[in-house]
């Protein structure tokens, strides 16, 4: 999609809350979302009757989904579809993920009473269908895959789905407060939502980001560009994990929450075998001119800058890409960036390497993440300057580039400071903006002063609490 400001583009964000009931770790998480949903719904739409009372919830036509279409071309048969594929049924609950106990490494899920459950249960069957409700600001609050989902309403700029992404945590809240005043009718005990993705026992749960692109665009042009800059994409977007591996089965620490899940290069599917690239097509516009982009391997965040970033530089590259495909020029400069080593390998090494020094094998070279990231910068840099699209002639866009060049540089200060008289500086300067630092130099004051290793559970609690959505929390 080519405007006169190429990090315009419409663009969604759908995050994925975790949700839990204090003290009550054998609670039903379908149970939970499903009634805190209803019970915002009941209250979603506030004064909107003559006598003052809210509207009754708007529900989801379901329509329009297809979650079987995919970007490469085609469409997978309903029946060879895992079922929690299945997202369009309002009907049929999808299950979460991979639920055959018999499973391959089943014996390595964490212990009952969910680790080891088929699903959906009997209980979960018997709940009311379709729970979900469309909201004032044109976003959807909806129960997907056992978790309470918030879809934000489409945007144009960076700007502003950091602003509808972060009205989804007031959405939380307010759902919160409803669910423990009984709004509905709905009769049930405290839920607790958090922005994260993972629980640290083996489940993981999505932030996605959806872009409007070109279908001109070749797929393979498309996947070649993007699978090494989202591998790399965590070194400013990450929101730090404590643990290693999907159960956390090593003690330590890493820069994204969704890398250690990432088991595929390219896929349709979300809940299992998760890919770099997802290939999900629903572009809920004309089917003939645009796709979807629907990049499941993100972190949820709770700092603005990473929100703002990852979606401007994802906006920034595919203008570059739809821009270079006119000219007939390929992945143009950014070819020398593609990855020549397994990805997902790439991935998981990335992500654990929070010194920066890792280096990631590319057609042009051993190169650290920071420097690919440099890379895509450079080369969609340059393209702003040929077309006269740099500067006061695309200021939003003149904004993004100059963020990521800063944050670039507050994350190449940090790493050349690393072991230095320096290191508390940079640390400090680098954790204004990225995340992932911020939430490692709290893990390591708590370290020091306790005298702990990496496996301390105070450690993984304090990664929770981060995420915690309670007001005061």
């Amino acid at each position: 999609m080519r405007t006169q400001d190429p990090v315009i583009r419409p663009v969604g964000l759908e995050t994925e809350y975790g949700v839990l009931q204090p003290g009550n770790p054998y609670a039903n998480p379908v149970a939970m979302a499903s009634n805190l949903v209803a019970a915002y719904g009941a209250v979603s739409r506030p004064g909107l009757e003559a006598d003052g009372a809210p509207a009754a919830a708007v529900r989801w036509d379901y329509e329009g989904e297809d979650p079987l279409a995919d970007l490469r071309g085609g469409r997978l048969e309903r029946a060879a579809a895992h079922p929690s594929m299945l997202t369009d049924d309002p009907g049929h609950l999808a299950p979460s993920g991979q639920n055959d106990p018999q499973a391959e490494h089943a014996e390595d899920l964490p212990p009952a009473p969910w680790g080891n459950r088929p699903r959906p249960s009997a209980a979960e069957e018997a709940l009311p269908r379709a729970t979900t409700t469309v909201l004032a600001n044109g976003a959807r609050l909806y129960v997907d895959h056992a978790h309470p989902e918030y879809s934000s309403p489409e945007v144009l700029t960076p700007h502003d789905a950091v602003v509808w992404d972060r009205a989804g945590e007031v959405v939380a809240r307010e759902a919160m407060a409803a669910l423990a005043a009984g709004a509905g009718g709905v009769v049930a005990d405290e839920v607790v939502l958090y922005k994260n993705n993972v629980d640290g026992k083996g489940a993981a749960y999505g932030s996605h980001e959806n872009y409007l692109v070109d279908r001109a665009l070749p797929f393979d042009t498309l996947a070649g560009a993007l699978i090494p800059f989202l591998v790399t994409r965590p070194v400013f977007a990450g929101a730090g994990r404590v643990g290693l591996g999907q159960r956390s089965q090593r003690a330590g620490f890493q820069m994204s929450q969704r890398a250690d899940y990432v088991e595929n290069d390219i896929g349709l599917q979300t809940t299992f075998n998760r890919p770099i690239v997802n290939t999900r097509d629903e572009p809920h516009a004309d089917s003939s001119r645009w796709r979807r982009l629907h990049v499941i391997n993100g972190d949820a965040n709770r700092f603005d800058t990473p929100i703002y970033l990852k979606v401007a530089s994802t906006s920034l590259l595919l203008w570059y890409l739809e821009r270079a495909h006119e000219r007939g020029e390929g992945l143009g400069q950014i070819e020398a960036l593609v990855l020549t080593a397994d990805p997902v390998e790439e991935h998981w090494a990335t992500s654990r390497d929070v010194t920066l020094r890792h280096r990631l094998a590319t057609a042009g070279g051993p190169r650290t993440a920071l420097e690919i990231q440099r890379g895509y910068l450079a080369a969609i840099r340059q393209a702003l300057v040929a077309d006269g699209l740099d500067g006061e002639h695309a200021p939003a866009t003149a904004s993004a580039v100059a963020l990521w060049d800063e944050v670039l540089t507050a994350l190449e200060d940090y790493a050349n400071a690393l072991g230095s008289e320096g290191e508390g500086e940079a640390t400090t300067r680098a954790a204004r903006d990225v995340e992932w630092v911020a939430k490692l130099q709290l893990c390591q004051g708590l370290r020091r002063r306790s005298g702990s290793g990496w496996d301390d559970p105070r450690l993984a609690a304090l990664d929770i609490q981060w995420a915690d959505l309670r007001a005061g929390a």
